[in-house]
């Protein structure tokens, strides 16, 4: 005779018992139904003869499609915070064959996203074990291969790289060759690999040398604050400790801080030792570019999105910039001058616009029947139009020559640089340098390797992986796909996360005069830059408003989507 415990019931079972019960009534109930199609219930084709959109039973599902029963949702998962569902790779079997190939995976499927949120290694195993290689369509891979990328100018956040081979020489690196890859960079030392490395675990060279593509230079530095990116991270920051937000004096210190470490940082960019950098704001991204890079014989300036009310700044400050993307009548717009155009001198050509625009109605002889609109509604249905593009990628301002100098001198003494409320108040904004500068910080890019097993035809196959997060600039992610390229033997995909207010700095802009090789190494030799990478730079962008965002490089031929 069983003893009577407290509080112990014969009958309860736990959840996992529960389910398995559940999924062998269903089974039982499938084996038991008669090949032909039940009728529905009475008051069930009712409701869809009214259009309801109803659940479909388990076992009717299955007979239908003559395949298992519909997963069950797990009643103890958490249902906020699920991301959502991956895409399935092209070349990859359909979900009822998945089903019916890994039955388990659909009862703990739900559970799997709770472990996702509390250990981020799951989700990047997840993603490498739906995609495990990146596949291209015939449409998405350009006419010709090249064994060079194409530059990308915008800014990554994320590169997730996929390989046969392994990513191990990339961890744990000595203390000897963190130092030397940090001594090489600070020196602009130019390292040469092979074509394929052996042994990339054993190599002393290829680890200094990945370490040395990592670093990169910031100001202002906060450890407990992410300083990139700007746009958008009101989220991110709330709750953060900020000292300064409500003390002018530190404000103001903070300040006159970044204006040094800008004006340095131009100073640098005009004498050719910097190559470019960024300024990343709460509202807007700024490119600045040193003469001979992107086809330009002068110092650019790229600043995306603008809004109508930053262009009238600038134009009340005398900068001429131009609007790349924006064409009116067929042609190109004129650049815009704060101090060529008098108030006079544009009242007289928005009256000659609208006399031209009118001439034709003299023509017919109805000139005075039909009411002409007035300045003013004119004006005002231009400046709808002008506001329509604001915070769009067509509303990008291009800024050359001399004037870059005084878009300097606007954004030290603008006030609407910093946000004057928000989780951002009073915080300057972000200066991204590959080079160092007066007052910058020295930061590295975070990588870390995952070995995942991925299900092959024959059972199951290595794949490994090598993730890198943080501000990643265009000389970063030139260089560390050349040293992919000798380390996986010419074979590798890659993911790019695109930060994409910097998608637009890949236009193509009007080219003055092409620099050659020659020319260009002698005058930005001491950039800081791989001459490989040098010479990528200077290329002309291709890409449009688009960016990178898959690559595949196969016997050391690349293949990319943007």
């Amino acid at each position: 005779m069983a003893l009577s415990v407290p509080g112990y019931s014969p009958s309860f079972r736990k959840p996992p018992e529960t389910l398995r019960l559940r999924r062998k009534r269903v089974r039982s109930l499938e084996a038991a139904a008669s090949p032909r199609e039940q009728p529905e219930p009475a008051p069930r084709r009712a409701a869809l003869a009214a259009g309801l959109l109803l659940r479909p039973f388990p076992a009717a599902a299955g007979r239908a499609g003559g395949g298992p029963a519909a997963a069950r949702r797990n009643p103890f998962a958490r249902l906020d915070n699920r991301p959502p569902a991956a895409a399935e790779p092209p070349d990859g079997p359909p979900r009822g064959q998945q089903e019916a190939q890994d039955p388990c995976l659909d009862s703990n499927q739900e559970n799997d996203l709770l472990w996702e949120e509390k250990f981020p290694e799951r989700t990047a195993v997840a993603e490498l074990l739906q995609t495990p290689q990146v596949s291209f369509s015939k449409s998405d891979i350009p006419s010709s291969e090249s064994t060079e990328l194409p530059v990308d100018w915008s800014i990554k956040t994320r590169l997730l790289f996929t390989s046969s081979q392994p990513f191990t020489w990339a961890d744990h690196l000595k203390a000897q060759e963190e130092a030397q890859g940090i001594i090489q960079h600070c020196r602009a030392t130019e390292v040469t690999l092979p074509q394929s490395i052996q042994d990339p675990k054993l190599s002393t060279e290829l680890r200094c040398a990945f370490q040395q593509s990592l670093i990169y230079w910031l100001h202002p530095a906060f450890p407990w604050l992410p300083l990139f990116p700007r746009i958008g991270a009101d989220r991110k920051m709330t709750g953060k400790i900020s000292p300064w937000s409500n003390d002018e004096t530190l404000q103001h210190i903070l300040m006159s801080d970044w204006s040094v470490s800008f004006t340095s940082l131009y100073n640098l960019l005009k004498t050719k030792l910097c190559p470019y950098f960024y300024v990343c704001t709460y509202q807007f991204t700024i490119l600045f570019r040193a003469a001979g890079l992107a086809g330009n014989d002068v110092i650019t300036a790229l600043v995306s999105p603008t809004t109508r009310g930053i262009r009238e700044a600038m134009k009340n400050e005398g900068i001429e910039f131009s609007l790349p993307l924006i064409k009116e009548n067929g042609y190109q717009k004129k650049k815009t001058s704060g101090t060529s155009l008098g108030n006079g001198e544009e009242q007289v050509i928005s009256d000659d616009d609208e006399d031209e625009s009118f001439s034709w109605l003299e023509e017919i002889g109805v000139q005075d029947k039909i009411k002409k609109p007035d300045i003013l509604s004119i004006k005002l249905r231009k400046e709808k139009h002008e506001v329509q593009m604001d915070h769009r990628p067509e509303s990008v301002v291009l800024v050359k020559g001399m004037n870059t100098l005084t878009l300097l001198n606007f954004l030290i003494n603008s006030k609407s640089l910093i946000a004057s409320s928000g989780p951002q108040a009073g915080l300057p904004p972000t200066l991204l340098s590959p080079v160092a500068f007066r007052g910058a910080t020295m930061q590295m890019l975070k990588a870390r390797s995952v070995n995942v097993k991925t299900q092959a035809v024959s059972g199951y196959k290595d794949q490994f992986s090598l993730e890198i997060t943080g501000p990643i600039m265009p000389h970063s992610l030139h260089s560390v796909t050349m040293l992919l390229k000798s380390s996986q033997n010419g074979s590798f995909s890659a993911g790019l996360y695109t930060h994409e207010p910097t998608a637009v700095f890949n236009i193509c802009l009007p080219v003055n005069k092409i620099l050659d090789k020659e020319t260009l190494q002698e005058e930005l030799g001491n950039c800081g830059l791989h001459p490989k990478t040098l010479d990528q730079l200077s290329q002309i962008p291709t890409l449009g408003k688009s960016s990178l965002r898959l690559v595949e490089l196969s016997d050391f031929v690349y293949n990319w989507r943007s």
